[in-house]
């Protein structure tokens, strides 16, 4: 996905995050439930990513199918989808895809902090790792005559630890792979999962080492302004333009953000 289509993916999952504050899996479940109405449907694609056509028209006609069918939090998410620019009929499925997949990576987030990403990582690698050294499991998998249920009463035997997070995700890939393989889609859910993982550590760089002292205090500062306990990851850059530069997720904190990083400075200079 490149181009507008990576721009329009970017500002749903902005405007995704305030819903996952409060999200459950139900959220995720039913935006692959209108991910499957888009595979199943390439007019209803070509209308939904037609340039021509009002953004605000799109969503309307995507809301009218779904209404009464999903919760508002996933109708109001594929709305917002739909009302986007698209390069391609088949970006705007991908693109939820993605969305599904961070809401359910995001649910085991907030239920279990760090190592509720680590053991969703954990039993999705496993997934993959069984599947990979089976041809056996692969063709079973891959076998178009197979039901979905059989599939996934399969794919669930192989990592019988799995969370429910763990599991959707897997459903999902064994049913619905779009193309790939099982295993390769659940690889791609891992990769979300990673950059989710992102937000619980602060890439630090400074122009000189930091005392214990400082460190702990800029550990207290990150924490407070972040709302959770991070892991510092602290690397010496002598050149550096301010002193001190933050990295958390997708944010940067530089010399253009100096009302934040002020309190920080000061943390550290006292």
């Amino acid at each position: 996905m490149a181009g507008v289509s990576s721009e329009s993916l970017a500002a749903a999952l902005e405007q995704l995050e305030p819903r996952l504050t409060t999200a459950e899996l139900p959220l995720a479940e039913e935006l692959f439930v209108i991910l499957g109405l888009l595979d199943g449907n390439a007019g209803l694609r070509r209308a939904l990513t037609d340039p021509a056509r009002d953004g605000k028209d799109k969503a309307a006609l995507l809301s009218r199918l779904v209404t009464g069918k999903v919760s508002a939090a996933a109708e109001a998410t594929a709305a917002d989808l739909a009302a986007a620019r698209w390069r391609s009929a088949r970006d705007i499925g991908d693109a939820l895809e993605v969305l599904a997949g961070t809401t359910a990576v995001a649910v085991a987030e907030r239920q279990g902090g760090t190592a509720g990403l680590d053991a969703l990582e954990e039993q999705l690698f496993e997934f993959c790792q069984i599947v990979g050294s089976s041809h056996e499991l692969q063709r079973a998998l891959d076998e178009p005559q197979a039901s979905a249920e059989s599939k996934t009463s399969l794919a669930f035997r192989l990592v019988p630890n799995a969370g429910e997070a763990a599991k959707l995700l897997i459903r999902q890939a064994v049913t619905a792979p779009r193309g790939l393989k099982p295993a390769e889609l659940v690889n791609s859910f891992i990769e979300l999962v990673a950059k989710r993982q992102q937000r619980w550590i602060a890439h630090v760089s400074v122009t000189r080492p930091l005392t214990a002292e400082q460190s702990n205090r800029l550990q207290t500062g990150l924490n407070n302004l972040y709302g959770r306990e991070l892991t510092l990851n602290v690397s010496i850059e002598p050149d550096l333009i301010g002193g001190i530069r933050v990295v958390v997720g997708d944010e940067i904190l530089d010399g253009s953000t100096v009302s934040r990083l002020s309190e920080l400075r000061r943390r550290l200079a006292s």
